[in-house]
């Protein structure tokens, strides 16, 4: 599943450009660069830019588990950049067949809290059982 590690790669890659803007005549210069990747599939990167980009990510082969499914990659990373505001915004992730794209990050929108009477309801309605809870 090289073509999924190079997805999440280009993603990676893509929103590196979009966060840090930039004047289109002036280069960025790359402090450090390096890349890994091994004949199972399993890579690694990391790079760092002039301009305080940083980021890095691992994926990792998972072997399948029965004959009816196939081995993945799965990848863990983070990126790092000054926002236009001056803050620093690093951003997380995990990456995998059981649970998709998992970002982590300050500067992400989090849900409001749930309301008791609907936590209630909620936890009430998990504590049925299975035949009653349609």
């Amino acid at each position: 599943h090289p073509q999924f590690a190079f997805c999440l790669l280009a993603v990676a890659l893509m929103s590196c450009c979009q966060a840090a803007p930039q004047k289109a005549d002036e280069p960025i210069a790359i402090i450090s660069q390096e890349s890994n990747i091994e004949p199972d599939g399993s890579y690694n990167y990391a790079y760092e830019t002039a301009n305080g980009i940083k980021a890095e990510e691992t994926g990792t082969l998972k072997k399948a588990s029965s004959p009816d499914s196939s081995d993945v990659i799965i990848a863990r990373g983070s990126v790092s950049y000054t926002s236009p505001e001056g803050n620093l915004i690093t951003l997380t992730y995990s990456a995998d067949d059981e649970n998709g794209f998992q970002p982590q990050g300050d500067h992400l929108p989090t849900p409001p809290p749930i309301p008791p009477a609907i936590q209630k309801a909620l936890d009430y309605l998990l504590s049925l059982p299975p035949a009653k809870r349609r």
